[in-house]
Parts: C-alpha cells; sequence; structure tokens
C-alpha cells in the first residue's frame, strides 16, 4: 500500500473533519495524536500496551536516533518497525527541533546545520540530504523536511531568513527524497507574521508535498498568538492534505485546532507529565504527589477503563510515585494515553454526527 489520504466526512458546524491516512504499516483515523517515542521506545510501555491503548501511530526522533544507536544500524537490523518491534505507521521528524533545543553549540548556514552532539559533545552535520537518507534507512511511513525553528521573540529579519532557508532545504529534502521509500510532508514556518506564514504556506505548496505541517509554535508566543497563527495557517492549507500541527499536547489545545481542521498531532506532554506526577482527568489534571491523595480509594478518574484506573486508587499510586518506583511512571503513562487516545476518539464521534461544538462546549463545562 503507498500513502494517500482521503477526508470522510466534514464538519458543517465547524472546520473540524474526519479522514484517514493509508501508509505501508496501516490506516490512521484522524484526527489523530501521535504519542512521542524518542528513542525507539514510547518510555515505560511496551508496543503491545500501546496498540491496546488505541496508539494508531508513533513519532520517533530521528536526531537521537541518529546518534545513538545509529540509523545505518537500524537499517541493517531491517528498520525501525522491526527494530522496535511496531508493526503500526511511523512518523520521523527531521531533527531540526532537537537541535534547535538541546544543541548548546550551533551553526546554521545554507548548506545545514553543524551542531555537538548532547551525549558526548562530537561534532556533526546535518544537511536535507543527510536528513532524508537518515529517515528512509530508518524506514517511517511519513518522513519531515529539515527546516529551522527559533524562538519567540525574533525580529522580522530573523525570521524572513529562517523562513528563507527553511524554503530552501524543503526543495532539497523534495529533490533528494525517494517517493518509494515513504511520505514527505513539507513545515510551513513563518514565525508569528501573518504575511510571511501566507509566503511559507505558499512556498511548500508550491514544492509540493504529501502532507503539511505547521511548525514553529509553542515557542514561547503567548497561547493566544498561538491560536492565532495556527488558525491562519491551517485556513490556507491544502484541504486535501494531512493537515499536522507539531508539538501541541494540552488537550485543549486538540479540541481548539480540530476545529479549525487539524488533523494530526504529537507531543511529550502525557508521557512527560506522567512522570512527573500529572495526571490528565475530565476536570483537568491532578498531582498525583499531593498529600490529599495518601488515603484516597478512588482510581484516578472514576468510570475510566484504563488498567490503572481499573485496578489501583490515588493512594497505592501516590505511594509509588513518593517511594520513586519504577511501576509508578508506567501506571500513570497508561492512564495519560488512554485519556488521550480517549479524547481524540470522543472527537472522531462528536463529528461523525455533527454534534462538535455541543462536545466542545462540554468539553470546557467540566473543566470549569
Amino acid at each position: 500500500m503507498t500513502f494517500s489520504f482521503e477526508i470522510t466526512y466534514k464538519s458543517e458546524e465547524s472546520n473540524a473533519r474526519l479522514g484517514r491516512i493509508h501508509t505501508p504499516h496501516g490506516t490512521v483515523d484522524t484526527p489523530a495524536f501521535m504519542p512521542v517515542g524518542t528513542q525507539a521506545t514510547v518510555k515505560s510501555l511496551t508496543p503491545e500496551e500501546l496498540c491496546a491503548l488505541g496508539v494508531q501511530i508513533i513519532l520517533a526522533n530521528t536526531y537521537h536516533l541518529y546518534l545513538r544507536p545509529g540509523h545505518n544500524l537500524i537499517s541493517r537490523l531491517g528498520g525501525l518497525h522491526r527494530f522496535m518491534h511496531w508493526g503500526r505507521p511511523i512518523l520521523t521528524d527531521s531533527g531540526g527541533y532537537q537541535i534547535y533545543s538541546l544543541a548548546k553549540l550551533r551553526n546554521v548556514s545554507t548548506e545545514g546545520v553543524t551542531f555537538r552532539s548532547h551525549i558526548d559533545g562530537s561534532k556533526h552535520l546535518l544537511t536535507p540530504e543527510k536528513v532524508m537518507k537518515m529517515q528512509e534507512a530508518l524506514g517511517s511511513d511519513i518522513m519531515m523536511c529539515l527546516d529551522e525553528c527559533i524562538a519567540y521573540p525574533a525580529t522580522r529579519a530573523e525570521v524572513e531568513r529562517a523562513l528563507r532557508l527553511s524554503t530552501d532545504w524543503a526543495r532539497r529534502c523534495k529533490e533528494t527524497h525517494n517517493p518509494q521509500a515513504g511520505a514527505l510532508f513539507g513545515i510551513v514556518q513563518g514565525g508569528m507574521f501573518r504575511d510571511l506564514r501566507a509566503q511559507g504556506v505558499d512556498a511548500a505548496v508550491d514544492i509540493g508535498f504529501d502532507g503539511y505541517a505547521v511548525g514553529g509554535l509553542r515557542v514561547g508566543e503567548p497561547r493566544g498568538t498561538t491560536t492565532e497563527i495556527a488558525a491562519f495557517t491551517l485556513s490556507r492549507l491544502p484541504d486535501d492534505c494531512p493537515r499536522y500541527v507539531m508539538g501541541m499536547g494540552l488537550p485543549e489545545n486538540l479540541v481548539e485546532l480540530v476545529s479549525l481542521g487539524a488533523d494530526l498531532f504529537d507531543c511529550v506532554i502525557p508521557t512527560r507529565n506522567a512522570r512527573n506526577g500529572q495526571l490528565f482527568v475530565r476536570e483537568g489534571t491532578i498531582n498525583i504527589c499531593n498529600a490529599r491523595y495518601r488515603n484516597d480509594e478512588r482510581p484516578i478518574e472514576p468510570g475510566c477503563s484504563c488498567y490503572t484506573c481499573t485496578h489501583h486508587s490515588r493512594a497505592y499510586l501516590r505511594h509509588l510515585f513518593v517511594a520513586k518506583e519504577l511501576l509508578s511512571y508506567r501506571l500513570n503513562t497508561i492512564h495519560n494515553i488512554h485519556y488521550f487516545m480517549t479524547l481524540m476518539k470522543k472527537m472522531r464521534r462528536a463529528i461523525s454526527r455533527g454534534e462538535f461544538l455541543r462536545f466542545k462546549k462540554d468539553f470546557y463545562a467540566e473543566r470549569g
């Protein structure tokens, strides 16, 4: 099966929509959330557990896998799916965001990005051509172009330079990309400037990709600005391609962006917050380390059907977290991933029934 995307239903009351992304490793019903498998694993969970939780697709980090254990080793061992025993679709990022956020010493040029590894300080050069070869070696179903992500605030001149560079790199990625190896998504940059975002969309569409991502958000800008720029960018992207908003993971972000027509999301929030003791519930979040839960016999979320809530009390989960037991990370992560998968399933159902705005209203009402 080759890559394709179909829209199966459009909401008449918002821009929300249902779709299906078809890949060689299966179909993804959209809108969908991708847990992040940074180093070929969603931390603390097995592939079988992820499947049981309803995870359709995961994101793996090219930067981390390039540095350790190496994309060539993974390729020799049969590719990333076989390496990590995951039979469903995988999207790999380009590594650009990790260089932006992790590499202490980096130099950006027209050629690519020179940086020092956060692991051992060794020096590396990533070019658009190398990024494509790395992702093709991993064997991912969806690959991302190399782009430059810059922090907020940034001057117009800085954003214009990054946009020109990202556009040039995108062209080089497209020229290098082997369509038989997997799909390729372009990334729209442009900072918080509407006209530059419009230029970014036009340039990406002119190059032509299998899908389009909105990048460069959640980099320090006010929350209202995030929504405003995302809405503007999404409204200009092609209707017949998947629309991916990168790095978004708060439940309210997902609900808002789905209403704006976004199809795909990823974020470390559900897994990272689980390891820090923050658990998602209908009303918002609870911090399981809080002393109020010391004698609490209730599950995290009354009525939740996940393994954690079915078998364990808040008191037990607090004990595990305070004692720094490894089981704490697993049980907390199971619940948070279940919450996110259930949220996406509820949104898909509401869209299909023409009830998304009512769902959205009820979602915010429960959160007070």
